[in-house]
């Protein structure tokens, strides 16, 4: 452990560690940034309240009490419709930009076509976020100044903690918007509470999903894996179980603490962050259980 880099300090990271770390677990938030460089609102071609649509708002209070329960914290500063740090580093649509591209870019994915690559091409609501074409040079000094060193500090927290313990859990933590959570379906005027993503089984062991699931049903929540989120870059990158590296993206219903309208906490943030901090000491008692037997099977 002690051969690791020092974790970097910088503006673009609200990094929280633990005095000591006493669970395997790692927290994440990419996309509850609310930074907005003052050159980015000037390119823009919608107000920032647009924009704003896109943050997985709050969600870094919901899980502020990982430090507290021995477990590192990480959220971007920057906001997702500037970087999104849960995207292939290249995965950019190159009609967005002027000028020469750095490389061949990873254009042909759905998030791409759909405007929704490392930088964005629209807002939440589907409008275009630029006024006209992107200088080119912005790709690698966004990478520069956001993404990467969003994954080096993840990378880090993530090698220190499967160092400490024999493994770790990543919790990548967002939010959905309500309109996103009505899937129908077999639960309650078909409104689902929480999505949990897995990559479709292939990124963290099916004991601490199916763990994670039953704790928040039984507290009420309707759960949901996979549909319609089953993990983006984070989970497909960090998770890889048969490594002892599980990586669990969480997605909470925003209606459940905020007035997604006014951008503003409901009275109820309080008492749903005491429920995330429960699963949080739940997952944390889980991943050390599962990841101890594996430690002390390879010393």
């Amino acid at each position: 452990m002690d051969d690791l880099p020092a974790l970097p300090d910088h503006e673009a990271l609200d990094c929280r560690l633990p005095e000591r770390q006493t669970v395997p677990v790692v927290v994440a938030s990419p996309h509850s940034g609310s930074f907005y460089p003052p050159e980015f609102l000037d390119q823009a071609a919608v107000p920032l309240a647009a924009l704003r649509r896109a943050e997985d708002a709050f969600v870094d209070d919901l899980f502020s009490a990982a430090p507290a329960l021995g477990m590192p914290f990480l959220a971007a500063r920057f906001p997702r419709s500037y970087v999104d740090a849960n995207r292939e580093p290249y995965e950019l649509d190159p009609g967005m930009f002027e000028g020469p591209l750095p490389r061949p870019l990873n254009h042909r994915t759905t998030r791409v076509a759909a405007g929704l690559g490392m930088i964005p091409r629209v807002a939440a609501s589907g409008e275009a976020i630029y006024r006209g074409r992107v200088p080119s040079e912005t790709i690698e000094r966004r990478l520069e100044t956001c993404w990467r060193p969003y994954h080096t500090a993840l990378s880090l927290l993530v090698e220190r903690t499967y160092s400490t313990f024999g493994g770790a859990l990543l919790v990548d933590a967002h939010s959905m918007p309500s309109s996103a959570s009505n899937l129908g379906g077999r639960d309650r005027d078909g409104r689902v509470d929480i999505v949990l993503g897995d990559n479709h089984g292939e990124s963290c062991a099916p004991e601490l999903v199916t763990c994670a699931e039953a704790w928040l049903r039984a507290r009420g929540l309707r759960v949901h894996r996979n549909q319609p989120y089953a993990g983006g870059f984070t989970t497909q990158c960090y998770g890889r179980p048969s490594l002892a590296r599980h990586a669990l993206q969480i997605e909470i219903n925003r209606a459940l603490y905020m007035d997604e309208t006014r951008h503003e906490r409901l009275p109820t943030i309080g008492v749903f962050t005491k429920l995330i901090t429960g699963f949080l000491e739940e997952i944390g008692s889980q991943a050390a259980s599962l990841l101890l037997p594996q430690q002390l099977a390879a010393e």
